[in-house]
């Protein structure tokens, strides 16, 4: 095994369970110094020159600081692209790949106009301009700096998305039409703060991951009445949950109108993904 990795396993020992070294270790060998792993394996390139070595340490600093490891080295992998992430965009989570793969997989042999509400780093868009049927695909956001990330990610995987800065909140609504509205919107109440990690919870934009305690839908109804202007007939509306929620947003929907929802779990068994039609 390469010297360098058992040195940052070693140095992470105490701050991270040692799975998670294990993995970061590996990461940044191969993302940021692009040791193969059959380099890494074999204790390859033994001569780690003192510019690099520094380079580490700058980077163990700033983990035992609990700072994620995709802001550190500035880019994640997500449904198979690569995008960039900074402080102004939360990072990509596995969960919501697989709400892409339930879009992609519904909307298969058909162009699709699509809108992604609260785009953040932009991965739900570019991932779908890149693997659904030719569609034409929009997204808002309220951040102008999480929006310079995502426009940046979709020059980056050469992926046709059109921006804007709205605040579904607060300000008009453009007048388009769209086939599917996606949104993996703010849901993480206040009092979950206590059982979240240090490196979420102060890292992380708070922007893009809390809402009040006494309205915790208040971006899952908003959108939805969006939806109800902009969505086209036979239109569907995709969301990632918060799956202590499940129940509650789904009673939500249909009293709104709308109809065949199905609730869906994640790999880990919570409820986590919403599709409804259109009234």
């Amino acid at each position: 095994m390469h010297p360098i990795y058992t040195y940052i396993r070693q140095e992470l020992s105490g701050f991270y369970p040692d799975a998670e070294a294990a993995a970061m270790a590996k990461h940044i060998l191969t993302e940021k110094f692009q040791l193969s792993a059959l380099d890494l394996y074999a204790g390859k390139d033994m001569n780690f020159s003192s510019e690099k070595l520094s380079e580490v340490n700058d980077i163990l600093a700033r983990l035992k600081s609990y700072e994620p490891l995709q802001y550190i080295i500035g880019e994640t992998w997500f449904c198979g692209f690569r995008f960039k992430v900074t402080p102004a965009v939360l990072i990509p989570r596995p969960e919501t790949a697989e709400l892409i793969d339930w879009i992609v997989e519904d909307g298969k042999g058909e162009r699709k106009r699509v809108l992604d509400i609260g785009t953040g780093s932009g991965c739900i868009p570019v991932s779908l301009a890149l693997m659904m049927d030719a569609p034409v695909v929009s997204a808002w956001d309220i951040s102008e700096d999480a929006l310079a990330v995502a426009a940046a990610n979709a020059r980056m995987n050469n992926a046709d998305v059109t921006f804007g800065r709205v605040d579904v909140i607060g300000t008009e609504i453009p007048d388009i039409k769209v086939d599917i509205i996606v949104s993996n919107p703010p849901y993480i109440t206040e009092s979950e703060k206590v059982d979240m990690e240090k490196n979420v919870l102060e890292w992380e934009p708070d922007l893009a991951l809390f809402v009040p305690d006494n309205d915790p839908l208040r971006f899952y109804r908003r959108i939805a009445e969006i939806g109800l202007k902009i969505l086209d007939d036979g239109g569907m509306i995709y969301f990632e949950i918060n799956r202590a929620y499940g129940k509650e947003t789904v009673e939500m929907l249909c009293g709104m109108g709308y109809k065949d929802i199905e609730l869906r779990k994640d790999l880990s068994g919570n409820d986590r993904m919403i599709k409804a039609l259109r009234p």
